[in-house]
């Protein structure tokens, strides 16, 4: 049996995550919902409704299905890809070109491509016509199998980035499966937790699945790092920054001077327009004159206020000198944070349960 008596209530204008290991359900789960596979017994409510109430096709078209490698149509042109479903529906070709035209814009595609075919697109671009394809008609239900696991890890996190800010622009019910626990806790506003049997394990939001799993398998499937992929629930804006440690390349000696002290064995060296270029120790830099080359990398950045503490504290681990650089949007530099008061944070942030709707952003 694929899936054995699964019961739940799927949100609506949010992302719904299935996650589990290899046959447990979650794709025959997916494909129940738009009758690619039909229930042996139960019902499926759409909006109240039962979907058998509708010809299959109806049902099908009123919902977007984006599958592992796009799934394209390799004879049509990328526009003619995805003005698919509207002239399924009998929109002319000139309106469901000029839809198609709205949604390449959306998904992060040049017009350019319009004229070109599937293999003429890397494999992060076809993924986006997927999407797009699959938004065409504007369906209110938006099913995603696996969209994103055969790209490599960078154009996917940029897909992943690419769909919270569709979804937070169009509101969609998405229904989203993947077998990657780290991609369902990016993108789900809840996740279920599916086990070996097409059973439910666990059904929550990311937050709740990290601090409280319901029993050893979810534990286990979840890993041994949760604690840390729970921090990125956490906002980095109670952070204190410290400006003080911070000097332009071109400081002179009295700056130097007055910039260092016993507590900040560093000093955070920026370029002209206060972006950073490494750590340096204050008697190793010279005034006027600051040799870049000789600097200690200063690991990755976070944005201060928008990032998650898991990013400070990721920031602070890269560097050798334990410090994490806080910059704003325009990545200027706006202070530095130690792994003692990152620390600090994350136990503040853990008595006072902070893992509410507002930490949604900063994943």
């Amino acid at each position: 049996m694929a899936v054995d008596r699964l019961s739940l209530e799927i949100p609506d204008r949010s992302i719904t995550v299935l996650v589990g290991p290899s046959g447990c359900g979650k794709t025959t789960t997916l494909r129940m919902i738009n009758r690619m596979v039909e229930p042996s017994e139960g019902s499926i409510l759409l909006d109240g409704v039962d979907i058998q109430a509708q010809p299959v096709n109806t049902l099908r078209r009123s919902m977007g299905y984006v599958i592992q490698n796009a799934g394209l149509f390799q004879h049509r042109t990328i526009i003619d890809n995805i003005a698919t479903v509207p002239r399924l529906l009998g929109w002319s070709k000139e309106r469901s070109r000029a839809r198609a035209a709205e949604l390449m814009e959306r998904v992060g595609l040049d017009s350019s491509l319009a004229r070109r075919y599937p293999y003429q697109l890397s494999g992060g671009q076809q993924q986006r016509v997927g999407v797009a394809r699959a938004l065409a008609a504007d369906p209110p239900v938006l099913l995603m199998d696996e969209p994103f696991s055969a790209v490599d890890p960078v154009v996917r996190k940029g897909l992943q980035d690419e769909l919270l800010r569709i979804q937070e622009e169009l509101g969609k019910t998405i229904v989203f499966v993947t077998h990657d626990i780290d991609e369902a806790i990016k993108l789900g506003t809840m996740v279920a937790v599916m086990r070996t049997g097409g059973k439910l394990a666990q059904f929550a939001p990311p937050a709740e699945l990290l601090s409280a799993p319901a029993d050893d398998f979810v534990e286990d499937f979840l890993g041994t790092d949760r604690g840390i992929r729970r921090l990125s629930f956490f906002p980095s804006g109670a952070l204190k920054l410290e400006s003080g440690p911070v000097v332009p390349v071109d400081a002179d000696a009295k700056k130097l001077a007055a910039r260092g002290s016993a507590d900040v064995p560093y000093l955070l060296v920026t370029d002209l327009d206060g972006k950073p270029l490494g750590w340096g120790a204050p008697q190793d830099l010279t005034a006027g004159e600051i040799a870049v080359g000789q600097l200690l990398p200063y690991g990755r950045p976070f944005v201060h206020g928008k990032d998650s503490l898991r990013a400070a504290l990721d920031g602070a681990v890269l560097s050798p000198t334990g410090w994490s650089v806080g910059v704003d949007g325009t990545g200027r530099v706006v202070g530095v944070v130690s792994q003692a008061v990152i620390a600090e944070a994350i136990r503040n942030a853990h008595a006072e349960g902070r893992t509410d709707d507002e930490a949604k952003a900063v994943r």
